[in-house]
């Protein structure tokens, strides 16, 4: 009989949760899709091959068991599918909204690639732990017995999170130390509300702080707080940072109001989204309304920025690109979600300059070709001589990416070793630095990557520090 409940992608037709209409949804920051019902999200689980060897599984960076917990909510056994799920991923509810299934384990199912489309893995991950915290199958973490080895976590974005849930389930005593206000990191402050609504965030910290977890909040590590200071409180500290330094472009008329950062436009968004008070946004300097809005970059960053404008406001919204739609780095979802809601994508385009003067009211316009590719595969953009414009912009966003900031300096520890590139050098395997006792998890170790891999790198930095809080214990007891 149970059999019977799967392997239905012959008969049965890939069915995503139905998007707002995008006339609606761009006027807030509501999340854009809508939810399965019961009998929906069993019938699309129920698509699954079950096949012998799982691409899904081994294409996901936390080897979800996603062929189990799909059979388990096909046969209605939801309770069950959640705890499995729950059992490989920290924040299955996040994952399930924001990975980019379409490279991942969706863009791996074995049945897209036989032309059946693929099964909707991530819309069944959100479906499944929304009803669990719905029904109350999330339960608080309660360790079995404390212990008194206690670990620092500098940074509370997905990795140290992740990494916190594991230290408290096993009874280490553990602190979290961030730069802002509220934890969560991007996925607070970085993240837009219309793919991750802000309580689906503030549930999981609320969780971990009835768990013990202490926050130290505005704590700017090397200003606020020594990290020697760090280190000689904890028996163990975990670097999860991240990288938070905007790439700037490096071009005339840059430094002229209106051209601002990525980080600091969808920060302010946010936090106005909270209720903050944030003066840049109310006098227009981080808000889109009423302007024309140029945003420059192609991946995922830059797509927030584009359907923020939209959603504060904006006469018109272009994204400045210097490759072509299929070099884009950006989920092709995203993009798709973006011209839906009315932007302009300007392909083949790269800023040769502002003009406007103090005041930015334009962006020079280099029109690019594809040439030959460079080491990674992908073909080089050249300019096109003579085919330079300008395209009018009140507001124009940089957003290229992010990097390191130099920890060693900034919190005054040399010792600490950091590649040519100024991530962290830590083992691959158990997120050991140069410094004894203290761990490296996430972006601040393998560069701006995705929450998925963060949350990996977290729980197997904390299983890491377990087994090296065990060895320092047994010497202390020899």
């Amino acid at each position: 009989m149970a059999t019977q409940k799967m392997l239905k992608f012959v008969t049965l037709g890939k069915e995503t949760p139905e998007k707002r209409d995008p006339s609606l949804r761009a006027q807030d920051f509501g999340e854009i899709y809508r939810e399965y019902a019961t009998q929906k999200a069993a019938e699309q689980a129920g698509r699954c091959s079950q096949c012998g060897v799982p691409y899904c599984q081994s294409h996901c960076p936390l080897h979800n068991n996603i062929p189990d917990w799909l059979k388990l909510t096909a046969e209605g056994r939801l309770q069950e599918a959640y705890e499995l799920s729950q059992a490989t991923n920290t924040f299955p509810e996040i994952c399930g909204r924001i990975c980019p299934q379409d490279r991942l384990c969706e863009g791996n199912c074995v049945i897209e690639q036989s032309g059946h489309g693929t099964v909707t893995i991530g819309a069944v991950e959100k479906y499944l732990t929304d009803t669990a915290w719905e029904m109350g199958w999330v339960k608080p973490i309660r360790p079995h017995a404390e212990r008194a080895e206690s670990v620092g976590i500098i940074g509370a974005g997905p990795g140290g999170l992740a990494a916190a849930d594991v230290l408290r389930r096993q009874g280490v005593q553990v602190t979290v130390y961030d730069r802002y206000d509220r934890a969560g990191g991007l996925m607070t402050y970085g993240i837009p509300g219309f793919k991750l609504e802000k309580p689906v965030v503030m549930q999981r910290i609320d969780q971990l702080r009835d768990a013990g977890v202490s926050f130290v909040a505005n704590c700017d590590v090397g200003v606020d707080l020594s990290f020697a200071e760090i280190r000689a409180r904890h028996d163990s500290v975990l670097i999860a940072t991240g990288v938070y330094k905007s790439r700037d472009i490096e071009a005339p008329g840059v430094g002229a109001a209106g051209v601002v950062k990525a980080l600091d436009y969808l920060t302010a968004s946010n936090r106005h989204g909270f209720g903050d008070a944030v003066p840049e946004f109310d006098n227009g300097t981080l808000n889109a309304s009423g302007k024309r809005v140029m945003v420059i970059g192609g991946g995922d960053t830059a797509m927030d920025c584009v359907r923020t404008a939209v959603r504060q406001g904006a006469v018109s919204v272009k994204c400045l690109y210097r490759r072509d739609k299929a070099n884009m780095p950006g989920s092709q979802r995203e993009v798709q979600n973006a011209e839906e809601e009315g932007v302009e994508f300007v392909w083949l385009s790269a800023p040769k300059g502002f003009t406007g003067g103090t005041v930015v009211d334009g962006v020079m316009v280099q029109k690019m070709r594809l040439g030959a590719p460079d080491a990674s595969g992908r073909q080089s953009p050249e300019i096109i001589p003579g085919a330079d414009y300008i395209e009018p912009a009140d507001l124009v966003i940089q957003a290229l990416g992010f990097e390191p900031e130099a920890l060693p300096t900034l919190w005054g520890v040399p010792e600490l070793a950091v590649t040519r590139w100024g991530t962290i050098k830590a083992d691959f395997r158990t997120h050991a630095t140069s410094l004894p006792g203290v761990y490296a998890a996430g972006d601040i170790v393998r560069g701006a990557s995705l929450v998925v891999w963060a949350i990996r790198d977290g729980r197997e930095a904390a299983e890491a520090i377990l087994g090296y809080l065990g060895q320092a214990s047994a010497v202390a007891a020899e």
